[in-house]
Order: structure tokens, then C-alpha cells, then sequence
């Protein structure tokens, strides 16, 4: 396993990490592809639109953003703003629980619409929610329920021409809820009820996870490019499975995971979308939001780089 880079290491890489960064901003800009996304995990609180400006700050080709800050500017002055800085807005969490109690359901489901064209006029084609590895339910029984409820939101979201990510949980911690029955936790199962649900359902494809549920680089060329609607990044160490938690997580390239593998499928299979640092419990507390910031885009992208993706 490589060493984890100390703050020195990472500020000494500094011109190098700029360096990869441009080229990697330059290439998607004339052909399309695969960037990097600023996800929040690496900052922290930053208050929108400071966020955005960050992003573009330290080289980042888009962000992972929230409704929040955004609807309140409203479409034209955010609009303004990606334009402006040259950023994506990447992926926004679908604004309601899929799983949630039936009255909630509803109520989430009648302003889907108008979030979904919100999101659509702002310039982002990408909605996500976690699917939770455990059920109450026999798995049969719960894979129903959520699939129709999964159809009626591909329904809505593409009349705006969004595309849902479902991402699974791989680590063992979050399936073995005492009383609970464990339900979809691999990605091979997680595509297969995204294509029961409709044409613009897939997974949000997290290297963290697809590694911990002993999903492989099979998966990823299974699915097609279809169906991986966005990509979380982060390394692990080797641990037995029953010690993993989800806030151990390293920086690309500092742990065991195949991700030279994980993105050369990913280019395989024509993937062109945001890849998103997720490294939870990896940044120190006492690190600025701008340096979390690079140190998430150095190390994702020197991997990108080694797997020749960018």
C-alpha cells in the first residue's frame, strides 16, 4: 500500500498537481470525457456560491452541488455564474427519499417535477440517492416496491432529460443491521434494477464500495455507459471485512483498490461524466477547505493519469 501523503508531500506536489489538473480541464473541454468533481467531503462547510468558485479556483472541471443556494439565486443568475467560471453543476441529490414512508413519498414526488426543470435549466442532467443495503421486508417484496417507485421517477425526470444514480453500499458495516434483511449491495444487482425501472436509471458507480462488495472490473464493462450515471472516488487499506467503517477512507492511489483497472473500464465502456473525490475521514481537520480541495483533484487525477483516462 502506498504511504499516505503528509500535508509537505502534497504542497511540494503543488505545481505538478496544477499541471495534470489544466491538461485534464483542457481535454474535456475539447472532447468531451471524464473530470473531476468538487464533492463537499473535501471542504467541508463552504456556503454556495463560494463553493462553485473554489471548484474553479483549484482546477476543477464541475461540482457536486445542492439545491439550497442555487434556487435561491434562481436559474438566470446561476446560470451566469457556471458560465462565468467555466464549471459544471455535475450531480444534485434527488430531493426526497425514494425509500421513505408512503405519505412522504408523495408529498416528495409532486415537486419533482419542477426541481427536475430547475435542474435542467441550470445546465445538469444528473440526480443521485443512496439505496440502503437492508430491508425490513423480504428482499422480493422491498426490490418491487422500489422499482415502481423508481419507475415513476424516471417518468418525470425525463420529460427534463435527467438520468437517476442509485448507489449501492458494499461495506459489510452497513448491511448487517441487527433484525434487518440485507437487500441490493452489489453493483451487478444495483444495474439490474436500475434497468427494470426505466432508460435513465443507473448507479452512481463508488470505486469505495463497488471494491468492498467485491464487485469487479466485469461490472463496470456489464453495465455499459448507460447505465453509470456518475462516479464517487476514494482508496482503501487491506482490512478484514467486519473491521472496514465507511470514515476510513484514503486519498486515490494510497490504498489496495484497482483503480487503474476501475477507470480504464470506465473508459472502456465510454464513460463521459464527473468523478467525484469522496475520501471520507481522510482530510485533517485542521486542513483549509482550498487545500482539502487540491489534495482531492492532485491525487484523483495523478491516478486518472496513470490509468491514461486523462
Amino acid at each position: 500500500m502506498s504511504s499516505i501523503w503528509t500535508r509537505r508531500e502534497f504542497l511540494g506536489r503543488a505545481a505538478t498537481a496544477a499541471a495534470i489538473a489544466a491538461m485534464a480541464r483542457r481535454r474535456t473541454a475539447a472532447a468531451g470525457g471524464m473530470y473531476v468533481s468538487l464533492n463537499s467531503s473535501l471542504t467541508r462547510q463552504v456556503p454556495w456560491p463560494d463553493f462553485a468558485r473554489l471548484a474553479a479556483k483549484v482546477g476543477y472541471g464541475g461540482v457536486d452541488w445542492g439545491f439550497g443556494g442555487p434556487r435561491a439565486a434562481g436559474v438566470e443568475a446561476t446560470r451566469a455564474l457556471f458560465d462565468e467560471l467555466k464549471i459544471r453543476p455535475t450531480i444534485v441529490n434527488l430531493p426526497f427519499q425514494f425509500s421513505a414512508a408512503e405519505d412522504a413519498y408523495q408529498q416528495g414526488l409532486k415537486g419533482l417535477d419542477e426541481a427536475a426543470k430547475f435542474a435542467a435549466a441550470i445546465g445538469c442532467t444528473s440526480m443521485m440517492q443512496t439505496l440502503s443495503p437492508t430491508s425490513n421486508e423480504p428482499k422480493a417484496e422491498r426490490r418491487k416496491l422500489i422499482r415502481d417507485r423508481l419507475a415513476e421517477i424516471s417518468e418525470i425526470l425525463g420529460r427534463s432529460q435527467i438520468r437517476l444514480g442509485i448507489e449501492f453500499l458494499g461495506v459489510q458495516q452497513f448491511r448487517t443491521r441487527p433484525g434487518a434483511q440485507e437487500f441490493i449491495w452489489k453493483m451487478s444487482e444495483a444495474v439490474d434494477l436500475a434497468k427494470d425501472a426505466g432508460p435513465n436509471i443507473g448507479v452512481v458507480l463508488d470505486a469505495w464500495h463497488w471494491h468492498h462488495s467485491g464487485s469487479t472490473v466485469a461490472d463496470i464493462l456489464a453495465a455499459g455507459k448507460s447505465r453509470v450515471v456518475h462516479v464517487h472516488v476514494s482508496d482503501a487499506k487491506a482490512q478484514p471485512p467486519e473491521e472496514v467503517r465507511d470514515n476510513q477512507r484514503l486519498m486515490p492511489g494510497e490504498g489496495v483498490i484497482d483503480l487503474v483497472g476501475f477507470f480504464q473500464a470506465l473508459k472502456k465502456i465510454g464513460y463521459e461524466g464527473g468523478v467525484s473525490p469522496e475520501p471520507l475521514g481522510r482530510v485533517p481537520a485542521e486542513m483549509s477547505a482550498e487545500d482539502g480541495a487540491r489534495l482531492g483533484l492532485e491525487t484523483t487525477a495523478a491516478v486518472m493519469k496513470k490509468a491514461g483516462v486523462i
